[in-house]
């Protein structure tokens, strides 16, 4: 993709998120052009949240089927497969008008192993992971609420979920998926309470959120400016097929972007 088109820099980013029980983390990278950011984070059940956020490698090393860090509090080993047992979900969308498009490839489920040393205390826990790699000439103004989450239905299916408002949620081709044992379906239209703590989907389905820790960011550029924020917390209901959740783990997501 070329670096620019009619005037729009290209925007591109890779999001590496893991869930489970006791602990959660993301990772991940992104270019404004020729800009970059590189950011981590790790937050515990008990609400304890380490992160780090840079223009620089922020200790971050992120590609192929693996997220390394190396920082001051943390050490992160993770290791997953990229497409194993879960099948990803590929869209194109116009943005804005004139010739603007973005693209985004996501695949929920992916069995992970992470080895996470936080402050001297070092353990090795089994995750789910989620990867979202997107790119594209986005419009100006640009701004959507987003979930992804993993999880386990009361009748035993592996389960898991990308709803969106805001960017790639046409009423069909969109990006809108709930993965059952691997397997994709597209979602109806999706819902967010102003506050992250529930999401809905049209033709069933209702998500409730519970926070355990937010990464926050507000950044205020001669050429961007960009509110963001993205609890970690557990989900409790009833997925879009009449799947209620035994357990869930996951993002809730609400950004402003001016880029």
């Amino acid at each position: 993709m070329p670096m620019s088109r009619a005037g729009r820099p290209l925007k591109r980013w890779r999001w590496v998120g893991a869930f489970g029980p006791d602990l959660m983390l993301c990772a991940g990278e992104a270019r404004i052009g020729p800009l970059p950011q590189r950011w981590w984070a790790v937050v515990e059940r008990d609400g304890d949240l380490i992160e780090r956020t840079s223009m620089g490698s922020a200790g971050l090393s992120l590609g192929g089927g693996a997220v390394r860090v190396e920082a001051p509090r943390a050490r992160i080993d993770v290791r997953f497969e990229a497409d194993h047992g879960s099948a990803a979900v590929e869209v194109v969308s116009p943005s804005g008008s004139g010739d603007g498009w973005a693209w985004t490839r996501k695949v929920a489920g992916l069995p992970a192993r992470a080895t996470v040393e936080l402050d001297g205390r070092r353990r090795t826990v089994e995750l789910t992971a989620v990867i979202d790699d997107s790119a594209g000439y986005h419009e100006r103004h640009t701004a959507w609420h987003w979930t992804v989450g993993v999880g386990r239905a009361e009748s035993g299916e592996r389960v898991a979920w990308n709803l969106v408002a805001g960017i790639h949620d046409g009423t069909s081709a969109s990006e809108r998926t709930v993965w059952v044992d691997g397997a994709p379906v597209e979602v109806g239209a999706a819902r967010f309470a102003a506050d992250l703590s529930r999401v809905e989907v049209d033709g069933g389905g209702t998500l409730d959120f519970t926070e355990w820790a937010a990464r926050e960011h507000r950044t205020n550029l001669l050429v961007m400016r960009s509110a963001y924020r993205q609890p970690f917390g557990t989900f409790a209901g009833e997925l879009p097929g009449g799947l209620r959740l035994a357990e869930g783990y996951g993002v809730m997501e609400e950004h402003d972007v001016r880029w």
